[in-house]
Formats: C-alpha cells, structure tokens, sequence
C-alpha cells in the first residue's frame, strides 16, 4: 500500500466488486469521484477484481497510477460477490462504506444520502431500494425485474425488519457494522448474511428509494438460476420456522380438516370401515405436530445464534492487543 496513501484518515470508501468490466471500469469510477468530490471528505474508491478474465486489471491499476483516492484490490480466480465485497472490507479504510456495482445501474449520486444519513447517526446500514415508494426500474429486462421483484417480496416474508429490498448491492454502511461480523459467503447471497446478522444485531437499517436502470455496456452477470437458489437456501437456512412452520401447519390442520369429515360421515352413517382414514388422521396429526416442534426447536436455536452473534461482534471490535490476552 502506497505509504502517503495509509498516512490520510479516510471518512468515506467506495467498494466496487469488478469481473470482466473492462468496458465499464473507467466510466464508473470517474462517476463515482465526481460525486464524491461535492461531498468534500477524505474518500477511496476501492475497485475490486474479482479475477477477471479480461482487462480489468490492467486498467483499473492505470486509473490507480493516475488517480491517488483509487486503491485497488485483485486476486487471481473469480470467486464471487461476496468474496469480493469482503476483501473490500477487509482492505478499506473509510468510516463509513459504500458497496455499488461496476455497471452504474444505480446513480452515483445516491451516495450523498447514504453518507448524509451515515454520518449523522440516522442509520448503520442505508440500502437503496427500487421497490419502496419512489423509487423504481427503467429499462430493465422483464424477466430479471419479474424475479427480483417476487424474490424480494418473499424475503419480506421470510426476514425481520419488512424492507422493501433485501437483494442489492448498493448500500452503505458504518464501518463498525460490518467490521463485527464474521461473514462467510462468497456469492450474492452475502447480501441476505449481511441483513440477517444486522437485524439479529439490532443495527438500524434505512431504505432511500432508488432507480434501478439496465446496464448500458458490457454483459450482465445476472444468472437465473443459481441466483434463486442460492437466496431460497440461505433464507431458509436463516428462518427454517417458515419451512416446517408452512409444512407442519399444513399437514396437521389435513389431520384436522379430515377428523372433522371423518365425524360428519359418521352421524350421517357412511363412514365405511375398510377406509383407513383413522390411521391417516393420525399420521397427519402426529406428523405435522413434530414437524412445527421442529419448526419452535429452530426458534430457539435462532435466538441463541443471536446471542452467539452479538458475543462474536464484541469480540471482533476488541483492540487486537486485549483480544489475544496481551
């Protein structure tokens, strides 16, 4: 790291995770600056190659040559979003962070209400929101706005805290957030881990509505299907009392609901005795009764992961020298 470089204390980091935007990379972070020069605080922009396979490197390390507030981070294999944004965090020094795509599919210019609201202390985590009030798609194929629009609906349904967008990249963040957890993904789904360990923390998270916009070059690294699997496994990894709650609850009111058909045949004298329904109310009722214990199980293991969460985060912002008993 360039010394002059580590010598200045930085109020603001940009965080841009890069695969093959070599078409983009100049554009984006001259736009990024633009914006963050109005705001008149000591900034980084943090690139981040995420071993691409074009030129990206090459010239994100000319933009760093020119360009003193540019650092940038690089490793030689693709490994994801996530592992990307975490050597971001690992290598940025601002107070506050701002993590955004390589594509400007958002406008930069939203970063001044996500350091305005950072900075007097209205929120730890600001996430711009396309589906909120105000905010917005434009130009964006139907089917990635279909599915991003429905995946974020059933995460309201599936998360605490009912915001509007649980997906995107463009966020900020104090510094102290995401310093205090120990983050593990390394695809999309990072931005799932980051909302369910801050809300298990108790962090504060605002939205700003936003416009969310295609992309004008290069190609999108958008991938259907591993996309949606990846959020429905860890969502229900993170909440499975929606799973088992649903399931349970379902099979045990069949029980019930055939209990119920079961007593009307039988005042009405056509309950058939070479039906098995008697065993079948059992099952059902049984079955479903210890598939929603599971369901209560998981309510408690959930409560005391975030109590494991919240010794974890202390631990994590302990001086190095205390936290290994020096």
């Amino acid at each position: 790291m360039d010394p002059a470089k580590d010598s200045q204390k930085i109020e603001l980091s940009v965080i841009i995770p890069m695969y093959n935007e070599a078409e983009n990379a100049r554009a984006t972070i001259d736009a990024v600056e633009d914006v963050l020069k109005e705001l008149g605080c000591q900034y980084e922009i943090v690139p981040v190659n995420d071993g691409s396979q074009d030129e990206t490197l090459k010239v994100l390390e000319e933009i760093a040559r020119e360009n003193r507030h540019v650092q940038v981070v690089s490793y030689p294999a693709n490994r994801g979003r996530g592992m990307a944004l975490r050597a971001g965090f690992n290598e940025a020094r601002g107070e506050f962070l701002v993590t955004m795509d390589a594509d400007l599919s958002y406008s930069p210019q939203y970063i001044k209400e996500m350091f305005r609201l950072l900075r007097n202390n209205e929120a730890d985590i600001v996430v711009a929101s396309p589906y909120m009030p105000g905010g917005g798609l434009k130009d964006v194929p139907l089917k990635r706005g279909v599915v991003s629009r429905v995946g974020n609906l059933l995460l309201k349904w599936i998360f605490p805290g009912k915001l509007h967008t649980y997906t995107g990249i463009f966020r900020g963040y104090r510094r102290v957030v995401v310093q205090g957890m120990l983050l593990e993904s390394n695809g999309k789904e990072i931005h799932l881990e980051i909302i369910a360990r801050a809300t298990g923390l108790g962090y504060r998270i605002k939205e700003i509505p936003a416009v969310l916009e295609s992309r004008k070059k290069g190609s999108s690294k958008f991938r259907f299907g591993s996309t949606v699997v990846s959020h429905l496994i860890f969502a229900f990894l993170h909440r499975p009392i929606v799973l088992f709650g649903a399931f349970g609850g379902f099979i045990t009111l069949s029980g019930v609901v055939l209990g119920f058909y079961v007593i009307y045949l039988h005042f009405h004298h056509a309950l058939s005795q070479s039906r098995p329904l008697f065993s079948l109310i059992v099952l059902l009722i049984l079955g479903g009764v210890q598939i929603l214990s599971i369901g209560f199980i998981a309510i408690l293991i959930g409560a005391l992961r975030r109590e494991l969460l919240k010794i974890e985060r202390e631990l994590r912002l302990l001086p190095k020298d205390i936290a290994h008993g020096k």
